[in-house]
């Protein structure tokens, strides 16, 4: 026995009896058999049901009316299907039909069938609202979505390896126009992730408040609804360009199918476009795909007035925040312990701190210009140009202990600054550091003594130096020790006796003859 729909049968009843249709007519109007408008004439009599009554009526109510034997009939229960739903998300492996031949059946040998469980089920998630579609209208300027594209060409071509190489394509919609951007890249790593999105802020010449991107392992190590862990490179990207980050959430995500729907029109008119050309670098691949993408974003929507190109133009792009200064740069981070020599190391050079940190850990931010060592709390402790050649360690005088910049400033020093620092001196320090250097077969052994000489002017004076130096001259022994024991014993080869002044107790130099 069918049931017909509530509205069909109070149509049949409204043609039978305000209009007096023949039942092939009335047939023909509501578009079902001449049989069932017939079997509904008989049921309407037998029950005396007027249309007049019947509109009145709740689609229940007149169910039982006119089909009282269907009414009569027992209901199977349903199960509960708000347990069955939560089950079915939580492990996603499960599906009705284990549950309905494991569980449910061998419980109720005399419940539902298969179909009807399956259909049952359905039909609660459809009146539960789980089904159903919100409408969201998009602030221009205000959100910029993030995808990779799911289709992958292999039409690059690497004429080392004489092979072709994938091309993956980097996908962002933005805003109420959903105007794109695609590029393409050899794999789908961080850096590649983030120049994607630094490339797609060049491209719109702004940035928008907040990037949506997929719950991607590149832009996020914890997923979850309510707290994210954001990628702490891809946090240093939003930092720079002051954008929040916004995930999708996880599964299928309805709240970023722009980029979605984006991503599907790519894949059909761009890829497909691509399908079977060859290029011999990512760079001209690009450019094919600028060429194309300017072209696509300019034909007209099917469903609404303009293009993508010229809705951008008239409300995402006023709305966008100006570029900053500078691009980002791309960070690697790794953690570090300082070592007893105050250098830590990143890709085989040596990046000094502060000899104070010492033991303690510390992160080294890596990008392609400069390396950055951030404290345990978060505080920049000093900055390097980053190096890839020429000398392994890269070290800053202010970092070192005192008696290592003493150590550094011996090192520096070669024979010509010791003549030149002798020189102010005077002319008798200068001919002993002259002697010194030129009587050594290898310079640099005589730098020692040069620097211990040169220094007992600034413990002993300059004018002392000078006396001392002056008589090692004399005597003909230039060397470290002469000049020290002679300017230890200074008073002597330095004071100048003054005449005793003449007075009634000196005996007459006559008398001495």
């Amino acid at each position: 026995m069918r049931y017909e729909d509530p509205l069909k049968i109070l149509e049949i009843m409204r043609l039978l009896e305000e209009h007096a249709l023949s039942q092939r007519e009335i047939a023909a109007s509501v578009n079902c058999g001449k049989t069932t408008v017939g079997d509904i004439r008989r049921r309407c009599e037998e029950q005396g049901l007027t249309y007049a009554e019947a509109k009145e009526m709740t689609a229940t109510e007149l169910k039982d009316r006119l089909y009282p034997k269907l009414a009569a009939m027992k209901v199977k229960d349903d199960p509960g299907w708000e347990d069955i739903h939560a089950r079915l998300k939580k492990y996603p492996r499960l599906n009705l039909q284990f549950i309905w031949t494991e569980e449910y059946r061998p419980a109720n040998p005399d419940g539902l069938s298969y179909s009807q469980f399956c259909r049952r089920y359905h039909k609660w998630i459809e009146k539960t609202g789980r089904k159903v579609t919100m409408p969201r209208e998009r602030t221009p300027g205000k959100e910029m979505f993030v995808d990779w594209a799911g289709d992958t060409l292999d039409i690059v071509y690497n004429a080392d390896s004489g092979e072709m190489a994938t091309a993956h394509f980097f996908i962002t919609a933005l805003g109420d126009s959903g105007y794109p951007y695609v590029e393409a890249f050899p794999d789908e790593k961080e850096e590649c992730w983030l120049m994607g999105h630094v490339h797609a802020f060049e491209w719109y010449s702004g940035v928008p408040r907040l990037v949506v991107p997929d719950n991607t392992k590149t832009a996020i190590t914890k997923p979850n609804y309510y707290d994210p862990a954001v990628n702490r490179a891809y946090c240093d990207l939003a930092r720079h360009y002051s954008v929040g980050v916004l995930p999708a959430r996880v599964k299928k995500p309805r709240d970023k199918g722009l980029v979605e729907e984006s991503v599907s029109w790519i894949e059909t008119w761009l890829l497909e476009w691509l399908r079977g050309g060859r290029y011999f670098s990512f760079k001209e691949l690009n450019d094919d795909i600028k060429k194309r993408m300017l072209e696509l974003s300019s034909r007209d929507y099917q469903n609404r007035p303009g293009s993508r190109q010229s809705v951008f133009d008239e409300l995402d792009k006023p709305a966008l925040r100006p570029l900053p200064a500078c691009r980002y740069e791309h960070s690697t981070y790794i953690l570090r312990r300082v070592p007893d020599n105050y250098h830590v190391e990143y890709e085989g050079f040596y990046y000094s701190v502060p000899h104070t940190l010492f033991k303690q850990q510390v992160a080294v931010r890596a990008t392609l210009s400069m390396i950055e060592i951030i404290s345990v709390d978060g505080e920049r402790v000093c900055l390097h140009p980053r190096r890839f050649s020429g000398r392994k360690y890269v070290t800053l005088e202010e970092h070192m202990p005192e008696k290592h910049r003493r150590q550094l400033e011996f090192d520096r020093r070669d024979g010509n600054s010791y003549r030149a620092w002798a020189k102010t001196i005077g002319n008798n320090t200068s001919a002993v550091i002259d002697s010194l250097l030129k009587t050594q077969t290898v310079e640099e052994t005589a730098y020692r003594s040069c620097m211990g000489i040169l220094q007992m002017g600034s413990r002993f004076g300059k004018d002392e130096l000078e006396a001392a130096c002056g008589k090692a001259v004399a005597m003909g022994s230039v060397t470290y020790s002469t000049i020290k024991r002679l300017i230890n014993s200074i008073p002597e080869i330095s004071v100048i006796y003054e005449p005793t002044p003449v007075h009634e107790n000196l005996r007459n130099p006559s008398e001495f003859r």
